[in-house]
């Protein structure tokens, strides 16, 4: 594989963790740090060992030695960050969710398209082994028919107003930041198109949603339950139950290295763990690596039409709170 060369929307936390695993992985090159800051930019790239710092991002979007970006910015300026990148001919590795909405997503997928360009979701938890075994299995038959999901991502967090989980204007609220995961993982093992979405949420006084509760329910009769806060905390638990067993990720679903398969009478069966070669984060990096060095514009991991069911799905749930954001 020939070096892939990196670019960087962003020094937040996220760019900081992506940067980690990037430096380590092998045919990785880091090009370019970019922030709208350059005094932070240039930290950012003394640290992890970029090649260039820039204080602007359109600079970096029109740098012709970057092969892909990563988007690390807030939700609210996915939309125009990627649709920049697009238009500068880059392809992008966009952190979710990728946009607010689906509209967002659709003029996104429309001119990579056009420009036959590689993009994808970063939904790590779709690239990490585990969540690969657990396929694995219910693709093998080993569960019978997938009929249910449950899964929760719920974590206490402190109010901190000038955090972006808490400012609407920065696509604030549960949905886009915890419940993407538990509602990816349903629609990836019941499918994308469930026949009715009942959901609920808890408002916060920031005008932001502090816990969801979603319920799909499916044309075959399978359904999923997901939970999804930043008031409570759970072990973050996930299950895959089949007419013939069922799959249990570890604790911490989103992030766990553990997954077991059990019969229908819960006796187990067959185990799987592992531990990350960096960080996690290079189970991601490496696929979108893989699919450049074939010319694939889309991963066959993390598929775009995926991205968009679970988008749609977010969107109804939106619709039926009466919630929306500044920039819609």
């Amino acid at each position: 594989m020939k070096k892939i060369r990196w670019g960087i929307f962003g020094t937040g936390a996220i760019a900081h963790t992506f940067s980690d695993a990037l430096s380590k992985c092998e045919n990785a090159e880091l090009c370019v740090i970019s922030s709208r800051s350059e005094e932070k930019a240039k930290a950012f790239a003394e640290k992890y060992g970029f090649k260039k710092a820039y204080g602007s991002y359109e600079l970096l979007a029109a740098d012709p030695e970057v092969d892909i970006v990563y988007i690390a910015t807030p939700m609210s300026s996915h939309y125009d960050d990627v649709m920049l990148c697009l238009r500068r001919g880059k392809n992008v590795l966009c952190e979710k969710s990728v946009t607010l909405n689906q509209w967002q997503l659709d003029d996104i997928l429309t001119l990579a398209r056009e420009k036959r360009l590689f993009f994808m979701e970063a939904m790590w938890l779709k690239c990490r082994p585990s969540y690969l075994k657990a396929k694995e299995w219910v693709q093998s038959g080993r569960i019978g028919k997938a009929k249910a999901v449950k899964a929760d991502f719920c974590n206490t967090v402190p109010v901190d107003m000038n955090s972006r989980l808490f400012r609407l204007d920065c696509g604030g609220g549960s949905l886009l930041d915890l419940a993407v995961y538990p509602l990816t993982l349903a629609a990836d093992f019941l499918g994308n198109y469930p026949c009715e979405i009942t959901s609920s949420a808890v408002m916060g006084d920031m005008g932001i949603d502090l816990t969801d509760l979603i319920h799909l329910t499916y044309a075959d009769g399978s359904h999923a339950s997901v939970t999804a806060s930043m008031q409570i905390c759970s072990d973050n638990s996930a299950s895959v139950i089949g007419t013939d067993g069922f799959i249990l990720f570890d604790s911490g679903f989103v992030w766990s290295c553990g997954v077991t398969l059990y019969d229908k009478n819960g006796i187990e069966l067959d185990r799987f763990e592992y531990q990350n070669d960096i960080n996690g984060y290079e189970y991601e990096i490496r696929e979108a690596m893989r699919c450049l060095s074939e010319g694939l514009t889309e991963s066959p991991l993390v598929k775009q039409c995926d991205t968009e069911a679970v988008m749609k799905i977010m969107d109804s749930c939106r619709e039926q709170w009466g919630f929306s954001y500044p920039e819609e």
